[in-house]
C-alpha cells in the first residue's frame, strides 16, 4: 500500500499502481467526471499513469490552469491528427505545446495554409472529439522511436537530444492511427476536450531561432462548455481592439525596430511621458515609504554572478559575455547582486535596519526571438526594483508593507482583480540551493506574513526560485486578461552567499534577511498592461497630451495661444489645434488620439473668457472658466484620479 496526501492535508491508503482517475473516483463521481490530470509531488501527470510511491497529489480540472493546459495540449494533438488525416503526406509535424492562453501547432508543408482552411480542419477535429478516442502514454525505446518517426527531421532532432540527456522516450497514441513524440501530460480521451476553435495563422522559426527554417503555425483554443468558448471569443475580440501593440503604434507610444533588434524597445515621446510619470510616482511614493535610491552599472565581471549562482543556473537567460581587458563581463539581467554589494560596502548595525535600497534598474535578458511579444516579453527592461535588508524579527512586517504597497498602486490604477500565488519548493526536486534549515525558515516567514496580511492567496508547490520561496502578483485587466505583474521574495540564501553582515543588538554578527520586491514590475510589461487595461484612454495624469484647445476659426488663434500658455504654466500638457479644419473633424482626431480633455473656443467663448468642455468619456459643459478648469485639472492630476469630473 502507498500513502496519498490530498490538498486538504488528509491522507488515504491505496494499492501500488493506483491512478489519478481511480483516486478521483474514490473521492466522488463529480470530481471523477471533471478530472483532467493529476499533480503528483508538484509534477502534472496523466490521470491513467500509475503511482507506486507515497505522494502528495491534487486532482486538476478545467478550473485549474494546469488542467486547462493538459486539455489544450490534447487539443493540439487532435489538430495535428486532423491535418494529417486531411492532407496525408503533406504535413511534417514539428512541435505543438499548450500555452497559457491555448495551444499552437508548428508544421512544415509545401501547401500554404490560410484561415479559409480552418472550417474544414475544425470539422475533422470535431469528428475525432466525438469518437472519444483514448489518449495513451507509452514509454518506448530510442530505436522504436526512430522507426516511428523515421524521415521527420524535427522529431529526429528531438530524439538526438533525448539520447544526449539520457531521458526516457515517451509517445502518446490517439486512438490507433496517430502517435506523436511528447512528454505530456494529456487528458484521457478526445471526448474530454469539448469544443475547439482555430484562431489564427503565423510564421515561426523552428525552435524560435531565426537561423532555422520558417514553419507555419496555427493557434487555437478549446473549452468543454460551448458558452464558455463563446464568452472567450468575445473577450478575444475586445482584446484585439485593446492590443497594446496596435494601440502602441496608433498612439505613438513605442516602436520596435529590427535594425536595433527584437525585444529592444524605442520609447517615443508619448511613451516616454507615460514611463516617466510612472517612474516619478514610484520614486515619490517609495521616498515616503522609507526607500533610499541607488544606481548601479549595467555590466559586471562574471564573478558576481558566480557568487549569486545565477551562473550557471540563469545562464540561458543572459546575453553572451564580452571580453574586456581579458576578463568576461556580462550585461546584468537583474539588480540583486549589485544591491547586495552596496549593502556590503559599509559597516552595518541593527540600527541601520531595515535598509530599503531602490532603483529603476535597466536589465537585459535573453528571450528566444519566437517568444518575444510586444512589450510583454522583451529583452531590455527598466525594473521597479528594490531590496530590503532587515532582521528576522522585522521580516514579516516588512513583507506585509510590500503587499500594502502593491495594493496602494493597484487601487490608484483601478486594478481591482488581482490574486497572489505563494510558490514553495518541491521537496522531491534537486533544483534548489541552500540548506534545509534556511528553506524551512524562509517558507515559515513568508507563510506567516501572508496569513497575517489577511490577503487571499493560493499555494503553488514547486514554483519557488532556486534560492527561496516567492510570491507572484497576478493582475487582470478589465477584460479579464491575466498578467504576472511582479515577483516578491523573502531570501535567506543570498545574504550568506555574499557574506552580508550587520552588528546585532547583542554585539554579534548576523546575516540580514533580504526581501526582493518590484510592485510595478518592468516599465515595458506594466505599460503594456495599462495600455490594454485602459484601452489607450489613460487617466489625465498619465495622458501624454492632457488638453487640446481647438479654435473654431483662425481668428481665435491669439486667444487660443494665451490659453495654451496659461495651461502650460500650470504644468498641464496642452496643445493648440488652430488648423483650418471643422470642429467635428478636430474632435474626432482628438478622440482617436485619446486626449482626455477637449476645449473649444469660438467668438462667444473669447468674448466671455470661457471654454466649451468635452471629455473623452462624453461629458459636455459650456461656459467653463479657464481658471476653474486649471484648478480642477491640477487637483485631478496631483491626486492621480482615474476619472475627471468638473
Amino acid at each position: 500500500m502507498i500513502k496519498i496526501q490530498l490538498p486538504d492535508g488528509s491522507k488515504r491508503e491505496y494499492r501500488k499502481g493506483v491512478t489519478g482517475q481511480e483516486i478521483a473516483e474514490s473521492i466522488g463521481t463529480g470530481l471523477a467526471k471533471a478530472a483532467l490530470a493529476v499533480k503528483v509531488n508538484g509534477e502534472v501527470w496523466d490521470l491513467g499513469r500509475p503511482m507506486n510511491n507515497d505522494a502528495g497529489i491534487s486532482i486538476l480540472t478545467f478550473k485549474d490552469q494546469e488542467g486547462k493546459k493538459a486539455l489544450w495540449h490534447s487539443a493540439e494533438h487532435v489538430l495535428t491528427h486532423a491535418m494529417m488525416n486531411l492532407w496525408p503526406g503533406k504535413i511534417e509535424m514539428a512541435m505543438g505545446p499548450a500555452t497559457e492562453e491555448g495551444f499552437y501547432f508548428d508544421f512544415d508543408s509545401s501547401k500554404k495554409f490560410t484561415p479559409d482552411d480552418f472550417k474544414k480542419i475544425e470539422e475533422e477535429m470535431a469528428k475525432l472529439v466525438n469518437q472519444d478516442l483514448p489518449i495513451v502514454r507509452k514509454e518506448i525505446s530510442l530505436d522504436e522511436a526512430k522507426k516511428l518517426f523515421k524521415g521527420n527531421k524535427y522529431k529526429e532532432e528531438w530524439l538526438s537530444e533525448i539520447k544526449e540527456k539520457g531521458e526516457k522516450v515517451t509517445v502518446y497514441w490517439t486512438g490507433k492511427d496517430f502517435v506523436d513524440l511528447c512528454r505530456g501530460p494529456h487528458v484521457s480521451s478526445t471526448g474530454k476536450i469539448g469544443h475547439i476553435k482555430l484562431l489564427s495563422l503565423a510564421s515561426a522559426y523552428w525552435r524560435g531561432d531565426s537561423k532555422n527554417k520558417q514553419l507555419q503555425r496555427i493557434y487555437g483554443i478549446a473549452f468543454q462548455d460551448r458558452k464558455e468558448l463563446n464568452r472567450h471569443l468575445e473577450m478575444l475580440a475586445e482584446a484585439e481592439k485593446r492590443d497594446h501593440r496596435k494601440l502602441g503604434k496608433e498612439l505613438d507610444i513605442f516602436e520596435i525596430d529590427e535594425d536595433i533588434g527584437p525585444g529592444l524597445v524605442l520609447w517615443l515621446p508619448n511613451g516616454n511621458i507615460i514611463k516617466e510619470e510612472l517612474e516619478n510616482w514610484a520614486k515619490e511614493t517609495e521616498k515616503k515609504w522609507g526607500y533610499k535610491r541607488v544606481t548601479t552599472p549595467i555590466i559586471t565581471k562574471e564573478g558576481l554572478f558566480h557568487t549569486s549562482e545565477h551562473l550557471p543556473h540563469y545562464k540561458e537567460s543572459m546575453f553572451s559575455p564580452m571580453d574586456i581587458d581579458g576578463e568576461k563581463y556580462y550585461i546584468k539581467p537583474m539588480n540583486c547582486p549589485f544591491h547586495h554589494k552596496i549593502f556590503a560596502a559599509r559597516t552595518r548595525s541593527y540600527r541601520d535596519l531595515p535598509l530599503r535600497l531602490a532603483e529603476y534598474g535597466t536589465c537585459h535578458r535573453y528571450e528566444q526571438s519566437g517568444a518575444i511579444t510586444g512589450l510583454m516579453r522583451v529583452r531590455g527592461m527598466d525594473m521597479n526594483d528594490a531590496h530590503i535588508y532587515c532582521t528576522k524579527e522585522q521580516a514579516v512586517d516588512e513583507f506585509i508593507d510590500v503587499i500594502k504597497l502593491h495594493e496602494y498602486y493597484y487601487k490608484k490604477l483601478g486594478i481591482t482583480d488581482y490574486s497572489m500565488e505563494l510558490a514553495l519548493r518541491d521537496l522531491n526536486s534537486d533544483k534548489y540551493h541552500g540548506h534545509e534549515k534556511m528553506w524551512r525558515e524562509a517558507e515559515e516567514l513568508m507563510m506567516k506574513a501572508m496569513k497575517k496580511s489577511g490577503v487571499k492567496f493560493k499555494v503553488e508547490k514547486g514554483g519557488a526560485a532556486f534560492y527561496g520561496p516567492k510570491i507572484d502578483f497576478q493582475i487582470k485587466s478589465v477584460i479579464g486578461r491575466e498578467f504576472t505583474a511582479s515577483t516578491n521574495q523573502i531570501d535567506l540564501f543570498m545574504g550568506e552567499k555574499f557574506k552580508l553582515k550587520y552588528a546585532g543588538e547583542d554585539g554579534k554578527e548576523h546575516t540580514p534577511v533580504i526581501i526582493h520586491r518590484a510592485p510595478l514590475g518592468t516599465h515595458e510589461r506594466f505599460i503594456g498592461f495599462l495600455i490594454e487595461h485602459f484601452a489607450g484612454k489613460f487617466p489625465v495624469w498619465l495622458s501624454p497630451v492632457q488638453v487640446v484647445i481647438m479654435t473654431i476659426s483662425q481668428k481665435m488663434e491669439k486667444h487660443g495661444e494665451k490659453l495654451r500658455k496659461e495651461f502650460e504654466e500650470a504644468g498641464i500638457r496642452v496643445e493648440l489645434d488652430n488648423r483650418a479644419e471643422s470642429i467635428p473633424k478636430k474632435v474626432r482626431e482628438a478622440q482617436l488620439r485619446k486626449i482626455p480633455i477637449m476645449l473649444t473656443i469660438g467668438e462667444k467663448e473669447v468674448e466671455n473668457d470661457t471654454v466649451a468642455l468635452r471629455t473623452l468619456d462624453g461629458q459636455v459643459k459650456f461656459g467653463v472658466k479657464p481658471e476653474l478648469l486649471v484648478k480642477k485639472l491640477k487637483e485631478n492630476i496631483n491626486n492621480k484620479e482615474l476619472k475627471f469630473e468638473l
